[in-house]
């Protein structure tokens, strides 16, 4: 269909914004005239102009008349910009097309109902599933107000994430870590554990493609950390430390000097409290996070049922019991209690394969 071939333009405009716009989503428009692409944009980032509004200043006059594809439904209330709405009906648009109805409760249909109310006919549901997928992030952000998270464990075949030495560079191949970077260029934060800060000194950083570097955070119950870690260089991307501990000042003091932030977390029984730290992330307008270790935390998480999405890349090698196990603690007695995989998909990157699902825990 001719309206797929436009919504799907649309989508591919709307990922250029992907980790870019937070807290608000990734959005795709494309105005067509007597079936030709008139004008076009996408959301860039917040504060600026949304997708509608350019490629409606793109189209012109070529407008006024024509058919508008947005991936998402246009805003009608004021925020950091004017609303879409507005600018539609001055536009002359006559028909506008919609991917997904905004999950926001500031909208969530009253833009569609204002477009129909000026005379513009609106038609939903164009490639809906591709729409709503594309904003995943911000449907879980804008109506809990916490970020989407997801955990990311690479792994031998038997499950380990290193060797009992620790030794884990590299488990998987160039293919599937240049995967995982392109994922820190569309995540908002990337999250890892005291330990794994300590033993692998990882950059978390987006090298193997080209991006932007995601908010890099660490969960720690201390503050004894080396500053010359690679965590500390300042490339200019917001740092934190979520711990608990208190009476650390000149560590604190030199980690600030560094401009990383200390973010004093409530306790749990087994240290920071997960659900704190995350919440505190959606506060600060985080959309979403990717969890890249270790053991503990990755566990953790999924144990407390705050993962919204659990990645394994899984490497063509046997690394052997006394290894490092990708899930350290979720203290699983009886099968019933076993956390269970849903919406199972898997892909292959080189030699190694990637299964992705949602946890579900039982009960």
């Amino acid at each position: 269909m001719k309206e797929e071939v436009f919504m799907q333009m649309a989508l591919r405009l709307a990922r250029r914004g992907l980790g870019r716009t937070r807290p608000n989503p990734p959005v795709g428009a494309v105005v067509v005239r007597d079936g030709h692409v008139a004008g076009k944009g996408y959301h860039k980032r917040a504060g600026t102009p949304h997708a509608e509004v350019l490629a409606l200043g793109e189209a012109g006059r070529k407008a006024r008349g024509a058919t508008l594809f947005v991936t998402l439904e246009p805003c009608s209330h004021h925020g950091r910009t004017p609303p879409c709405v507005d600018a539609i009906v001055r536009a002359g648009i006559r028909r506008v097309l919609v991917g997904s109805v905004d999950p926001n409760p500031a909208v969530n249909g009253s833009g569609i109902r204002a477009l129909e109310r000026a005379g513009i006919e609106v038609s939903t549901g164009v490639l809906k599933e591709r729409c709503d997928e594309l904003i995943e992030f911000y449907r879980k952000y804008i109506t809990t107000g916490t970020p989407f998270v997801t955990v990311k464990l690479a792994t031998s075949m038997d499950g380990r994430i290193a060797t009992k030495g620790g030794d884990s560079r590299w488990i998987t191949s160039t293919a599937s870590r240049r995967y995982v970077h392109r994922l820190r260029d569309i995540y908002d934060c990337v999250m890892v554990g005291a330990g794994t800060l300590r033993r692998d000194d990882p950059e978390l950083t987006v090298r193997l493609v080209r991006g932007r570097n995601p908010v890099r955070a660490v969960v720690a119950e201390g503050l004894n950390f080396r500053a010359s870690l690679k965590f500390f260089a300042d490339d200019g991307t917001e740092r934190l430390i979520f711990t608990t501990k208190e009476g650390e000042a000149d560590r604190q003091k030199r980690f600030e000097e560094l401009g990383v932030e200390v973010v004093p977390t409530m306790r749990a029984s087994n240290g920071v409290s997960l659900r704190a730290a995350i919440k505190e992330l959606g506060k600060r307008g985080i959309t979403s996070v990717i969890i890249e270790g270790g053991s503990r935390l990755a566990a953790s998480v999924l144990k407390e049922g705050l993962a919204d999405r659990i990645m394994f890349f899984l490497a063509p090698l046997v690394i052997g019991g006394d290894g490092i196990p990708a899930l350290r603690g979720l203290g699983v007695e009886r099968l019933g209690d076993a956390i269970t995989l849903e919406k199972v998909r898997v892909r292959r990157f080189g030699e190694d394969m990637m299964v992705e699902a949602t946890p579900c825990l039982q009960g």
